[in-house]
């Protein structure tokens, strides 16, 4: 583990946070590696209903790879392979992870932070904030998985232009082209994120789990869809404790109480 990754969590909303300010939170192999370890665990905790992903210091969420690690991490085609399947391992659970997934975006948001941004559920940024995909100038090349996840969400011409030009982006541009759900001011991006965290945990986890793994399954090829899984998430709802709870609480005008069951 490394302290380069901060891991916590508060009732029923958890944290993992890049803590490399110094290098706008550019993230090394040991980074991503910790990552996977957090995001295992709080997959598997019962008691966690919402992750969200930030980074510390309030001038960057990630800034892609930590350069300085190159000739030690990925120098060889070996070390390229064994650190791209790594990433790929991290965005892939952070795209299935079974609870909903917030982005906090707080300043720049490059590269590998923008892979990881596209594969959250929901992201949030500040006016100031920044995004850019700068491979072209890099000569970096892109798989299929990151450049369908970008053109899944802005389409297929905004995510040529972003690779295209490797220029950035403002907030303003990026919520118009659906990059981002929400902008706010600079310095209350956490507070925005806590809040709509804290309001996905009124809800009926059921409802929200099922809602987040049939929404994944629109994204995938027909063949690879699980529908009869969709419709067993479904009834699970229909079925619950929960159901009746939901009911109840309504027509007594109160708040309901979720157990999960």
């Amino acid at each position: 583990m490394t302290d380069k990754i901060i891991v916590e969590q508060a009732g029923a909303i958890a944290r993992i946070i890049f803590n490399q300010p110094e290098k706008r939170n550019a993230v090394s192999l040991e980074m991503w590696e910790a990552v996977e370890v957090a995001l295992d665990r709080f997959a598997g905790d019962a008691s966690v209903r919402v992750l969200i992903l930030s980074g510390a210091g309030g001038k960057a969420f990630v800034s892609g790879a930590d350069i300085s690690k190159f000739e030690s991490e990925r120098a060889s085609a070996d070390g390229v392979a064994h650190y791209n399947a790594v990433t790929k391992r991290v965005y892939d659970k952070v795209e299935a992870f079974p609870k909903p997934t917030i982005a906090q975006v707080d300043g720049f948001c490059v590269g590998g932070g923008v892979a990881l941004a596209v594969c959250c559920d929901i992201r949030i940024c500040g006016k100031g904030s920044n995004f850019a995909i700068p491979a072209a100038r890099l000569g970096l090349g892109y798989g299929f998985l990151g450049i369908n996840r970008l053109a899944t969400l802005v389409g297929p011409a905004y995510a040529k232009e972003i690779f295209f030009t490797a220029r950035r982006y403002n907030a303003t541009e990026c919520h118009m082209m659906g990059l981002v759900n929400n902008v706010v001011e600079d310095g209350a991006v956490a507070d925005a994120a806590q809040d709509m965290a804290a309001m996905i945990t009124q809800n009926a986890p059921l409802t929200v789990d099922a809602v987040k793994f049939i929404a994944n399954q629109t994204s995938m090829d027909e063949s690879q869809r699980d529908l009869d899984a969709c419709d067993a998430m479904v009834q699970a709802c229909f079925d619950s404790a929960d159901y009746i709870e939901g009911r109840r609480a309504f027509m007594e005008k109160r708040k309901p109480e979720w157990t999960g069951r």
